[in-house]
C-alpha cells in the first residue's frame, strides 16, 4: 500500500520551499526533496543510454516495485540489461526483489548512474522492459524504475512475490525522459520535456510518425507486415465499439497503439502485447506471420480483443491482488471471444475454448491462485475462462443473458474503486446460480487444486448449464 501519495507529497515539498529562510534553507530543501519522492532521468545520447537516480532519503537498500524474472524463469532481467556505474553501489537480487545497495552496508548514496543496454525481454507477468524497433527507436517501460525503500536487505529478501499483499512506504517515482536527438514521444504526445509519473506507460525514442484516426492513433514497425496493419485498422475500432455497447465507458476511448516487428524469424510465430492507461504495444515475430492466412487473422484478431478488453477488465476495474489475475486474464479471453463471434458470422469458437478447458484441466493440479510463484501464468487465463464460461452458462440460464450481462454489473458497481476483488466475483456468481456448491468447485481449484480437476470441472458445468460431454475423462465442449 503505498502511503503517500505524489500529489500530497508535490503539495508539502511546496510549502516547505516557500517557508524557508536563510537559516533554515538547508533543512527546508532536504524535507522537500525526501517529500517530492524518488526521481529518475533517463536519457538516450546516440548509442548510450542512462538513468540517473535522484533518492529522496538516507535508506541501506532501495528496491525495484516491479522486479519480474524472465520468462523461462532462469534470471533477473536487469542484472543482464543494466550496469551501476555510480562506485560502491551493488544491483543485485534479493528474494522477490531486484535491488540497490551500498556496497560497505551503510546508505545508498543520493545520486546514481545506471548504464542500461535495453532489449525486448518477455517476463513474467509483467511489461516487456523494452519494445525495440527495426529503424532503431525504443520504447521503455516506466514502471521498471520504480523504487522504494527498504530497512536491509534481510527485510527485502523476506517480502512477498505480490507487494500487493504488504504495506510500505513509497511514493511515485518521478521518470523525466531525455533524447539527444529530439523529443520524446509519452501519453500520445512528443515533448523534449517529457515526463511521467504514477500510472505505468511506455516512452517512445525515435521519430516514428503516430497515425492519427478517429478511433486510435498508432506508431508501426516500418517492416511490420501490411496485412496485420490493416486488420489493426479494422478491426479495433469495431472490438472497441462493441465493448462499449455491452460494457459501457471503458478506460480510454481513443488508445495509442505501438506495434514493432521482430523480424520473420523461420519456423515461428509469436504475437506478444499488453495494455496500459490509453496504450497497446504489440509485437509479432516469426515467418509464419508474414503472410496472412485465415488462421493467422483469427490468432491476431482474438488478441487485438484479449489486449482491448483489458480497458474494461483490467484498467476500469483491476483485480487486487496476483493471485486473482485468473479475474481479468480468463475474463478478457472470453470478452475476445464473443467479441469476434458477434462482429465475424463465420468465426467459430470451439477450438479456443476447448484449449481453455484443456489446459485449465493440466495445471489445476495445483491451487490455481498460486501459480505465479510457479511460473504457470497461463493457469489464470485458461481456468480463469472455464469460471467465465460457467458465469456465461448460468447467467443465460437466470436471465437469457451471456458474459457481458455477468460482466457489467460487476464493473460498474466498482468504477469508483477500479478494483473487482475475488470475493465480488464469487459472490455474485453464487447469487446468480443459488447454488453454493457451484461456488466451491471454484474455490476448491483455486485453493487446493485437483489431482484430477477434470471431474470438478464437470460438476461445475452440470451446475451451471455449460454443454459438454465426457470422453475417456476429459472434458470436451458441444
Amino acid at each position: 500500500m503505498r502511503q503517500i501519495k505524489m500529489a500530497a507529497a508535490a503539495a508539502l515539498a511546496l510549502a516547505l520551499a516557500g517557508c524557508a529562510t536563510a537559516d533554515n534553507a538547508p533543512e527546508a530543501a532536504a524535507a522537500a526533496s525526501a517529500a517530492v519522492g524518488p526521481r529518475v532521468t533517463v536519457t538516450r545520447d546516440g548509442d548510450r543510454w542512462t538513468a540517473d537516480y535522484l533518492l529522496p532519503s538516507d535508506s541501506p537498500v532501495w528496491a525495484f516495485i516491479r522486479s519480474a524474472l524472465k520468462m523461462d524463469g532462469s534470471a533477473a532481467w536487469r542484472q543482464e540489461q543494466w550496469t551501476v556505474e555510480t562506485p560502491g553501489v551493488v544491483l543485485e537480487r534479493q528474494g522477490h526483489l531486484d535491488i540497490l545497495r551500498a556496497a560497505d552496508g551503510g546508505p545508498v548514496p543520493r545520486r546514481i548512474r545506471i548504464v542500461m543496454r535495453p532489449a525486448s525481454q518477455n517476463l513474467q507477468a509483467d511489461y516487456n522492459p523494452a519494445i525495440v524497433f527495426t529503424d532503431g527507436s525504443a520504447a521503455l517501460y516506466s514502471g521498471h524504475f520504480e523504487v522504494f525503500p527498504v530497512a536491509s536487505v534481510e527485510t527485502a529478501r523476506d517480502m512477498p512475490l505480490d507487494l500487493n499483499e504488504v504495506q510500505f512506504e513509497s511514493q511515485d517515482t518521478l521518470v523525466n525522459w531525455r533524447d539527444k536527438a529530439g523529443p520524446v514521444l509519452v501519453g500520445g504526445e512528443r515533448r523534449a520535456d517529457a515526463r511521467s509519473s504514477g500510472r505505468g506507460t511506455y516512452a517512445l525514442f525515435g521519430q516514428m510518425p503516430l497515425v492519427d484516426s478517429p478511433r486510435l492513433a498508432t506508431v508501426i514497425d516500418p517492416q511490420l507486415p501490411g496485412w496485420i496493419s490493416s486488420e489493426l485498422a479494422g478491426f479495433t475500432p469495431q472490438v472497441a465499439d462493441y465493448y462499449a455497447r455491452r460494457l459501457g465507458p471503458g478506460q480510454t476511448a481513443k488508445p495509442t497503439i505501438m506495434i514493432s516487428w521482430n523480424g520473420p524469424t523461420p519456423q515461428f510465430r509469436s504475437m506478444g502485447g499488453s495494455v496500459l492507461a490509453g496504450l497497446i504495444v504489440m509485437t509479432f515475430e516469426g515467418d509464419n506471420v508474414v503472410h496472412a492466412s485465415a488462421d493467422m487473422r483469427n490468432h491476431a484478431r482474438w488478441f487485438i480483443g484479449h489486449e482491448s478488453a483489458h480497458f474494461w477488465l483490467g484498467q476500469t476495474v483491476r483485480y487486487e491482488v496476483s493471485r486473482d489475475a485468473w479475474i481479468t486474464e480468463g475474463g478478457a479471453d472470453l470478452m475476445a471471444v464473443r467479441a469476434l463471434s458477434h462482429i465475424y458470422s463465420d468465426y467459430d469458437p470451439r477450438a479456443e475454448l476447448q484449449q481453455e478447458v484443456d489446459d485449465c484441466t493440466r495445471l489445476a493440479v495445483q491451487p490455481v491462485g498460486s501459480a505465479n510463484r510457479r511460473g504457470e501464468h497461463r493457469a489464470y487465463y485458461a481456468c480463469g475462462a472455464v469460471f467465465a464460461l460457467a458465469a456465461e452458462a448460468a447467467q443465460a440460464q437466470a436471465t437469457g443473458g451471456d458474459w457481458f450481462d455477468f460482466l457489467k454489473p460487476l464493473i460498474d458497481a466498482n468504477r469508483e474503486d477500479g478494483t473487482l476483488s475475488r470475493e465480488e466475483w464469487l459472490t455474485a456468481f453464487r447469487d446468480l446460480t443459488g447454488d453454493p456448491d457451484a461456488r466451491r468447485e471454484i474455490e476448491t481449484l483455486l485453493d487446493e487444486g485437483a489431482a484430477d480437476p477434470a471431474p470438478l470441472i464437470a460438476r461445475l458445468f452440470d451446475r451451471t448449464g455449460v454443454a459438454y460431454r465426457m470422453d475417456g475423462g476429459k472434458v470436451r465442449l458441444v
